[in-house]
């Protein structure tokens, strides 16, 4: 008797499995060649995949044994670098994170570019705009005074204020899941908000009210809905509209 799709993916888990299982899965990708293509199409590939394999292996084996030609990027390969954020089934997700099994890879797994930054190729967006908003944001620590004689001391209460959104990892994902970034491409975005708040809450940095200031524009934390697709997106568990909420917070209380 043949064993079932969800019967070889447990047998993946098993830690007492001889073999890792292996399947047949369906990936269909978004692609778009500038040189050749007006507008983007979608393309099927049918491949063979172990039962522990992610989609970034899934990706990989395509490029490497049926077309080259398929363009995304990514670098580490174990959800540190940030580089390879694409919709997966509708959802911004790390690729390198995304097990085959946990996708429902008894249909097609679609996997098309993260949305609202221009499409270089295929699944390789520019992201240039991103990082505009990023260094706009000063994302780099401002203080004075302890130069050079000592470190500047900083107590473990004072370090927990701010350490949820140390995590980021500049993926993109949480500003590229934001409909208000889809339609205004001005707007900040839930990441560089994110590394604004950061150094806001760094009782070392000298900066904060700059950061505010910076923040309390029109294309600014007031653009935020609050749609919580930014905290649901990021990889790394940041609660990124809890973060845009006490910016907000932060604008109000020191102005007054």
């Amino acid at each position: 008797m043949t064993a079932s799709l969800e019967e070889k993916m447990d047998a993946a888990t098993d830690p007492g499995a001889s073999e890792i299982p292996t399947f047949t899965v369906t990936l269909r990708i978004e692609r778009y060649n500038p040189e050749l293509d007006t507008e983007s199409h979608y393309e099927d590939y049918t491949i063979t995949v172990h039962g522990t394999d992610r989609v970034l292996d899934a990706l990989h084996k395509i490029k490497w044994d049926i077309d080259g030609s398929l363009t995304f990027r990514r670098s580490c390969a174990h959800g540190v670098c940030g580089s390879d954020a694409m919709r997966i089934n509708g959802k911004n997700r790390l690729a390198c994170k995304t097990l085959i099994k946990d996708v429902s890879p008894d249909k097609p797994i679609t996997v098309e570019p993260i949305k609202g930054l221009p499409v270089e190729k295929d699944l390789l967006v520019d992201m240039e705009p991103f990082f505009d908003s990023y260094r706009e944001i000063m994302p780099f620590l401002v203080a004075h005074g302890q130069e050079p004689s000592r470190e500047r001391v900083q107590s473990q209460a004072d370090r927990e204020r701010f350490d949820d959104t140390t995590k980021c990892i500049l993926c993109a994902a949480c500003t590229s899941s934001c409909p208000v970034f889809w339609a205004d491409g001005q707007y900040f975005g839930p990441a560089a908000i994110v590394n604004a708040h950061r150094f806001i809450f760094d009782s070392r940095d000298d900066a904060g009210d700059k950061r505010l200031e910076i923040l309390n524009d029109k294309e600014g934390v007031w653009r935020c809905r609050t749609v919580f697709n930014c905290t649901e997106a990021c990889p790394r568990g940041i609660e990124v509209t809890k973060a845009i909420a006490e910016v907000k917070r932060a604008i109000i209380t020191r102005r007054l």
